[in-house]
């Protein structure tokens, strides 16, 4: 699944924006930088909290505001607070009133970029803070058209603090602004990695740095020396959370399912407890379709988190586990609750899949009809406006030939001994491969043939690139009568058989070939034709195989 939270953009650049820093706020607001840059946004609020206890000032209750809006799901509402507070102090705050307008940006209002615009003319362009705040809320809310503006305000501000020393951050976000233009331009990624490397000399942290640079790398495509200053950053400071969630973004790239997991574990790890941070966390998992720790992840946070999205993330895991009607409801309570700027394209194609899968299962013909309607007509908006968040097609096939497995239909099948101490390691650590491997066998003995599909759809998620995983799920998913999904899971396993393992997996690639012949046999002859001549290639004394040729083409 691709960019399903809108993750891109934060994967990319990996790291938080900064919070300014000067001699008049000292090692406080430093503290409160290094928490906010290294993802423990808790901290860093409680650091602006005490802030402002001790000093009420306009200034302080901005940066206490402002934090809510540099975590990966702003709050505007507790941000708007803050900035209110602010100028009831000082009601020529220019901070404060930056600080409203990105609100309002935020939420999508473009004509708050004129207003930022104003806020910087008003103050004669003096106050190098104020020209880093604008830049920093069109970096983060303004899009790409608004790129070359933020540009200019972080190239002044940079020049205007140049005598007291510029900080690391406005580097760092002259770096950010530049990757907004999102080109192939070598001068523009030239440009933001220059950026970069000049907060080097003045950054606390350098792993700050290096996992910005790693990330520029990765969205050119240069995965080389993305890799080489991932491992930098983490090297430069082994508890830097967000080097963890960059090289979680790097291992899915290259399908390191396991890998990404032990990352993303990494990551919570030395992220604080935050919600905010923790319901990101969920995120994640979810997008490595590690489907169990994303689940647990929100379940720890639901109730502590306002963000409707939680809702959102609750449809995405219950569509997983095939609960069409729970995941209906958590998408209605989205959709009402949200702004709804936050409804994407991709979230009407979910709720056309939810629509089939409640028709899978509706009896009332009128009613059947209606929700089949539905979920082409919703479908098919994301389909025409190209989101990839979901193969839409791949996934209405999924639904037609069964939808997905959740585990209280795996519960309600047989067991044994053996299956249930397995269990029990397999939740003591959801990456044993060994474990989990066993578990599906022993769910095959007793013909749980929910229990053996979950087990080997966990067993791909961890090892993508292990063929066997495939051809057992689509021998499991064929015995539950599940003919479509079958189909797809043999054919990504003769996808996954690599070219040099062709020659040992003769055989099992040989039943393969036929059992795909075999379903489409009375639906696509042709096809048949063709597989059960592969699969007599590879092994011409397979019986079966001849029986179906010697059928078809008589």
């Amino acid at each position: 699944m691709k960019d399903i939270m809108n993750l891109t953009k934060k994967i990319a650049f990996g790291v938080s924006v900064g919070i300014f820093c000067n001699f008049a706020f000292g090692q406080t607001l430093q503290e409160g930088i290094n928490s906010a840059d290294s993802h423990k946004y808790a901290h860093a609020r409680q650091i602006f909290t005490e802030m402002v206890a001790k000093s009420a000032t306009a200034d302080n209750y901005f940066y206490l505001g402002n934090s809510y809006l540099t975590q990966f799901e702003p709050n505007f509402e507790k941000a708007k607070e803050d900035f209110d507070k602010g100028l009831q102090i000082d009601k020529k705050s220019n901070l404060n009133k930056i600080g409203l307008a990105s609100i309002r940006l935020g939420k999508g209002d473009k004509s708050a970029i004129a207003e930022i615009q104003n806020i910087v003319k008003d103050s004669k362009e003096k106050d190098p803070e104020v020209l880093y705040r604008a830049a920093e809320a069109l970096t983060l809310f303004g899009g790409t058209g608004s790129a070359d503006m933020a540009i200019d305000y972080l190239n002044k501000a940079i020049e205007k603090s140049a005598k007291n020393g510029t900080p690391a951050h406005y580097y760092y976000t002259l770096g950010d602004a530049y990757r907004l233009k999102l080109t192939n331009s070598p001068q523009v990624a030239g440009s933001a990695m220059t950026a970069y490397e000049k907060a080097l000399p003045s950054a606390k942290n350098k792993a700050s740095v290096f996992t910005r640079i790693g990330t520029l790398w990765m969205q050119a495509q240069q995965w080389k020396p993305a890799k080489e200053n991932i491992d930098k950053a983490i090297l430069a400071d082994p508890t830097y959370a967000p080097a963890y969630k960059a090289k979680a973004a790097y291992d899915i790239r290259y399908q390191e399912n396991a890998l990404a997991t032990q990352d993303l574990i990494n990551y919570a790890k030395y992220a604080d407890e935050d919600p905010d941070t923790q319901l990101e966390i969920s995120k994640l998992f979810f997008t490595n379709e590690d489907y169990g720790n994303s689940k647990m992840y929100l379940d720890k946070v639901f109730d502590k988190v306002d963000d409707p999205i939680k809702f959102k993330l609750r449809a995405y895991l219950q569509y997983a586990d095939g609960d069409y009607a729970g995941a209906k409801i958590s998408m209605d309570s989205f959709i009402s609750k949200a702004d709804k700027s936050r409804v994407k394209t991709s979230d009407e194609g979910l709720m056309g899949l939810i629509a089939a899968g409640l028709a899978q299962k509706e009896t009332d013909p009128v009613k059947k009809s209606a929700l089949n309607a539905e979920a082409q007509q919703k479908i098919a908006i994301a389909k025409a406006a190209k989101d990839e968040t979901m193969k839409w097609d791949d996934e209405l096939v999924k639904i037609k030939g069964g939808g997905g497995v959740n585990q209280a239909a795996v519960d309600a099948g047989a067991t044994s001994p053996e299956i249930e101490a397995l269990k029990k390691q397999v939740a003591a650590n959801p990456q044993d491969t060994d474990a989990l491997f066993k578990l599906a066998n022993a769910y095959q003995e007793v013909k749980n043939w929910n229990g053996a599909i979950l087990s080997w759809q966990k067993m791909s998620g961890l090892l993508p690139d292990w063929a066997p995983a495939y051809y057992s799920q689509g021998y499991a998913q064929q015995q539950a009568g599940h003919k479509e999904l079958a189909k797809i899971a043999y054919e990504k396993f003769i996808a996954t058989v690599k070219p040099a393992e062709v020659e040992s997996s003769k055989e099992i690639l040989s039943y393969a070939y036929f059992a795909v012949a075999y379903l489409e046999k009375d639906t696509n002859p042709a096809k048949a034709k063709d597989y059960v001549s592969k699969s007599l290639q590879l092994n011409p004394s397979y019986q079966d195989a001849i029986d179906l040729n010697k059928q078809l083409n008589k």
